[in-house]
């Protein structure tokens, strides 16, 4: 008997939980009606402007509506979000909180409608891509260039940002696309293989080092550096060859592009590590030279990175399909 009651008790246990799950759903959905935008809106103009007054001069709207919305929308909260007085209004604790994440959804609403749009203009596919510097100076501009000529209607979002951000961008859905170099770890992400570039010493014409045909780079290590951002892939592999060697890197100055090193080195600031295809592309900029780095890690993949490649949009998809041609490896994605 106490065996068989102890199963009932469970069985009621598991009950309870689940109607609990249920209430709390159901609880969360009504709590989304409750809200609405207008209101969102509002609110924020109120908290910007520090006056209800003010807030429905600028949205055209009496001032009784507006105190009529807000003390709803405390009321469907339960709890107060402004303290009201003479002068106006301040924000309660509560309300603080209410503020960051009504701007949020009224921003996210904007660029849901300002991509939404582009589909009535025409544009029948949309690519949120992140990259590092390499890519971009390197290979990029032909690659999406030919990509656009082949498929004019669809529209990629491009921006600029270091190795370990294109991959947290990523992870967290900011970016459907990412291209970068994966040594410090992907995570979870998939990868495919991009393009391979090899980084370089560059030095100024008259520079000690201008004879060797090839280098090691802690044999550079007597010498002033000019490196890239201190979190940039280029920069962590310098540092740990540097520390493998105990040695220190003399570094004069970071720098947040390669045309700005190339510029550094050019005026005498010390030498530095780039990639020999963007040197030759940037060639001109100084009276400059590529001493070749023997060190492995001077070869590198360029990889490109997504949460689930055969989840991705069709007009991503085609995108993949495109810049990993030439690697001749995997499956096309826009047939999954």
């Amino acid at each position: 008997m106490t065996k068989r009651s102890f199963k009932l008790q469970n069985v009621g246990n598991i009950v309870n939980r689940d109607g609990f799950d249920l209430f709390m759903k159901s609880s969360e959905r009504n709590f989304a009606r409750r809200i609405d935008l207008t209101s969102l809106q509002l609110f924020v103009a109120v908290c910007e402007l520090g006056s209800i007054g003010k807030a429905a001069e600028r949205e055209f709207i009496a001032a009784s509506a507006v105190s009529k919305r807000l003390s709803d929308l405390e009321a469907a909260l339960d709890t107060p979000l402004l303290y009201r007085h003479t002068r106006g209004v301040d924000l309660t604790p509560a309300g603080q909180s209410l503020l960051h994440h009504a701007r949020s959804v009224l921003f996210s609403l904007e660029k849901m409608q300002g991509e939404l749009s582009e589909y009535a203009d025409g544009v029948r596919g949309h690519v949120r891509m992140h990259a590092s510097i390499s890519a971009i100076v390197q290979f990029l501009p032909e690659d999406l260039g030919e990509f656009i000529r082949q498929h004019p209607e669809v529209k990629i979002d491009l921006e600029e940002h270091l190795s370990t951000e294109v991959v947290r961008a990523v992870q967290e859905g900011a970016a459907d696309l990412g291209i970068c170099n994966t040594a410090d770890g992907s995570g979870d992400l998939q990868t495919l293989p991009y393009r391979q570039d090899r980084l370089v010493l560059i030095v100024p014409r008259g520079h000690p080092l201008r004879t060797q045909e090839a280098i090691a780079f802690e044999d550079t290590l007597d010498f002033d550096h000019v490196g890239l951002h201190s979190n940039s892939s280029i920069y962590l592999a310098m540092r740990d060859a540097a520390a493998a060697a105990r040695r220190t890197i003399k570094l004069r100055i970071h720098v947040t592009g390669l045309d700005a090193m190339c510029r550094m080195i050019h005026n005498g600031l010390g030498v530095g590590v780039m990639p020999e295809r963007a040197f030759e592309l940037m060639h001109g900029v100084g009276e400059l030279e590529a001493v070749a780095l023997t060190n492995d890690w001077a070869a590198r993949q360029i990889e490109l990175v997504a949460r689930d490649f055969s989840s991705l949009p069709v007009t991503a998809r085609l995108l993949v399909d495109h810049l990993t041609a030439h690697t001749g490896t995997g499956h096309p994605l826009s047939a999954t």
